[in-house]
């Protein structure tokens, strides 16, 4: 099947990996990094890379691999996204680098599984090294989840069908725009955008669920509890609800990632299993090219 190229921009782009990334979980149920609702959760900011033309490849089906080139405050992240099978890591790595040089990028920095040494000699051979920044992925069926759990007294658990008239509760981290942005994403739903509350409307803690109607895939993203109101059992109340509200929605699978030994505790205790360990490896030099 013949394979073309195509560059593309913005929400343009975020259709194309998101039908990619869908693709790609169809194809194999665990592999890769990355859901199609991870990269609509990064379209939350305006960001530079929001202007970059993408190189995607498409077959007669649609998208089968592209490199995501986006902008995050500490470096540029590069990531190659494929289908398993349709086009080789090599050419799209080779595409990556390309656009790398083309933008001058000095700091780019890319996630890869440690069960993945074809990226990741392809990172070596370009120069990246780990950074010493590990994460992980973990996953569960939906029907194992644990059972909703009791809130304390003086919270409630609101979602943005209640709440549209107020500021988002992210928008100090995520910027003022956040409700905008996200509302142009396929895979956004206000009645999975969670947010526990003080009996006086204080946000102690949010939370974001993303259903995927193709994959039927439930993604936490992201998951947090402000520290004035932590070991409160807030997150616990908040995340079991919205994996219920996932399940009810659809959802057969859920997935969640980890990056401190305390989130993962909090994830393995409602029952998810860890499922992969991802590294930061990290480029410093202009001029990048393949080996």
């Amino acid at each position: 099947m013949a394979i073309r190229e195509r560059r593309a921009a913005g929400l343009e782009y975020l259709a194309l990996a998101t039908e990619l990334l869908q693709r790609a979980r169809l194809a194999d149920p665990e592999a890769g990094v990355w859901e199609a609702a991870d990269l609509q959760w990064w379209w939350r900011t305006p960001r530079s890379s929001d202007t970059v033309e993408q190189r995607v490849w498409l077959d007669a089906d649609g998208p089968v691999a592209a490199v995501g080139l986006t902008e995050w405050t500490r470096a540029w992240g590069c990531d190659p996204l494929l289908v398993p099978g349709r086009v080789p890591l090599t050419t799209v790595w080779a595409g990556g680098l390309e656009a790398i040089d083309a933008l001058r990028l000095d700091d780019v920095e890319t996630l890869v599984r440690e069960d993945d040494p074809a990226l990741r000699s392809l990172l070596a051979a370009s120069g990246f090294a780990p950074d010493g920044e590990l994460s992980g992925i973990t996953w569960m069926d939906a029907d194992e989840r644990a059972a909703v759990a009791p809130l304390p007294e003086q919270f409630a658990i609101v979602d943005r069908t209640r709440r549209r008239t107020r500021p988002h509760p992210m928008r100090r981290r995520s910027g003022d725009q956040i409700e905008t942005r996200l509302r142009q994403c396929s895979l956004y739903e206000p009645e999975l955008d969670l947010a526990v509350e003080t009996v006086d409307g204080e946000v102690a803690g949010y939370s974001l669920y993303w259903f995927d109607p193709v994959t039927m895939v439930g993604l936490v993203e992201p998951m947090r509890v402000e520290d004035a109101y932590q070991r409160r059992g807030l997150a616990r109340a908040m995340l079991t609800e919205g994996l219920d509200r996932l399940a009810r929605r659809g959802a057969r699978r859920l997935k969640v990632g980890y990056g401190t030994d305390a989130a993962l505790a909090l994830y393995t205790g409602v029952g998810f299993r860890p499922a992969a360990t991802c590294v930061s490896y990290r480029g410093r030099v202009r001029r990048l090219t393949a080996s």
